[in-house]
Order: structure tokens, then sequence, then C-alpha cells
């Protein structure tokens, strides 16, 4: 969007890069805690489009949604310039054998979605087998975030005992796993927040720093639907690291990359230069 296209254009913000964007990514949930339809997506994107790379399903909601429905919201997002994730659904897929995984990822392709998530936050299986099927996405044409974690059993909305219970992985365990699939050709790394800074007594922020440190921040993307963990990550690594917020969070959290609102903390601090 040219800023004078934007309402008072005559205030500058943080510079940011225009899409398709390397980094500085947002990505933000879509159906599943409410609805979304095309038409309230519309709106979403026609208000805030600019500041979304990446629209999530979440909870497999497009199987329970009619294939009219899906390719809709798809080709909205990509009006937009918007790719499109599915989010971990393969998890529930792979229970179901490789016949069913082959027909998962075809029917992605046909829908039109950019992005499949391979996870493995509920199952136990190979780290080999996760990485050849980072290679069998590529070689249908689809993009891959490999989802890396400390945290058994995330994703379920289990309680702070119940994970504890689980234990935890081992944080340089699932670095290696990661540069792997990176080594394999994913798109992106994302950071599964259970254990790390949700659902936990307090944040490890170790862990996150130990991620940053080996895999850099162009290809990571950290989970953050908490304005308090994304306003930390903003604070200590900048209006440039890549987050994935739920989509009532757009707002709050592209105020703070550009710099013009904040909590006391953030206040006027966050800044760019691009002499």
């Amino acid at each position: 969007m040219p800023d004078n296209d934007r309402a008072f254009s005559f205030l500058e913000l943080n510079k940011r890069d225009k899409k398709p964007r390397g980094i500085g990514l947002t990505e933000i949930r879509g159906p599943y805690y409410t609805p979304m339809g095309r038409r309230y997506l519309e709106d979403v994107l026609e208000t805030m489009g600019e500041h979304i790379d990446i629209l999530k399903f979440a909870g497999g909601s497009f199987s329970l949604m009619p294939s009219k429905a899906v390719k809709e919201i798809i080709e909205t997002c990509h009006r937009y310039n918007v790719k499109v994730d599915t989010g971990g659904f393969i998890e529930h897929i792979l229970t179901k054998g490789n016949k069913a995984v082959d027909q998962y990822i075809d029917e992605c392709k046909r829908l039109g979605f950019d992005i499949i998530e391979v996870s493995r936050g509920f199952i136990t299986i190979p780290a080999d087998d996760l990485v050849r099927l980072t290679e069998r996405i590529q070689k249908a044409g689809l993009l891959v975030k490999a989802e890396v974690g400390i945290q058994f059993g995330a994703g379920g909305a289990s309680g702070v005992e119940e994970l504890e219970a689980e234990g935890k992985g081992d944080a340089g365990w699932a670095v290696i796993q990661a540069k792997r699939h990176l080594d394999a050709g994913a798109y992106m790394i994302m950071i599964e927040s259970e254990g790390i800074t949700e659902n936990v007594r307090s944040w490890r922020t170790d862990v996150i720093s130990g991620f940053i440190r080996e895999l850099g921040l162009e290809k990571t993307m950290f989970e953050a639907a908490d304005p308090d963990v994304f306003g930390w990550y903003i604070k200590n690594y900048g209006p440039e690291v890549n987050l994935f917020v739920d989509h009532s969070q757009i707002i709050l959290l592209e105020s703070l990359r550009s710099g013009i609102w904040g909590t006391k903390s953030v206040w006027g601090r966050v800044l760019t230069y691009k002499g």
C-alpha cells in the first residue's frame, strides 16, 4: 500500500518491507476459535491485508466446511497476496496411513493451499520419516512449514499440570530437527509455544534465544498468540521477527511493529533504520 493511500499518511511509520516479505512475517489464525467465511475475511483483509502474510487454518477446520467455502477463503487470500497454510492437521492424517497422506497432499493442492505444516505434537514418528514427508510435499509443488518444539502433547489445550507430567523435550534435539527440515528445503520453521511461553509457570527464554542463535530470524516463526508474548518478542528481537497470532490481534501487533502504539515498556522504543 503506497503511503499516500494510507489514512493519516503524514505520520511516519517504521519502514517495513513490502509484500511479499522475506522477514517480519505475520501469520494469522483463521477459522478455529470463531468461524471465518469469505465475507468476514474480506473485511479483515480489506482493512489490514497489507500487514498479513499468511492465513493458517487450525484444528483441521477446513475438513468441516463445504469445499466451495474453503476455496473462497483461499482465493480471497490470494487476491490480497496472502499465502494459506493448512495448520498441523497432518498429524491426524498420518494416523490414517500412507494412502490418506497422499490424498491429503493432493486435496490441499487441488483446493489451492500454499503451505502444508508438518508437525508432531501428539504423535511419535521417526525424524527421518518427517524429513521424507517434507520432501514429498515439496515434490507436489507446495511449501512446507515444519513445526518443532520441546513439549509433547502441545496444541491440545492441555493444562500446565498435564504438560508438566508429559515432560519437556531437548531443545538441542529440536534445533537439529529444524536444521534437517531446512536442509530438505522447508520454507519456514514454526516454534511451538507450549512449553516455552504457553502453559508454563515461567517462560523459557533460554530456549527461544537458542533457536534464534542457531537458526536465525529469517526462517524462524514463533507462535505468540498472547499480547504479552508478541510484545516481548518485538521488544527483544525487533519489529522484523516472524510471528503467528490470532486474527483478532493483528491490529495490536502491527501497531507495535510500526511504532505507533505500545505498552509502557515499548512505547516509542520500537524503531527501524532503512538508511
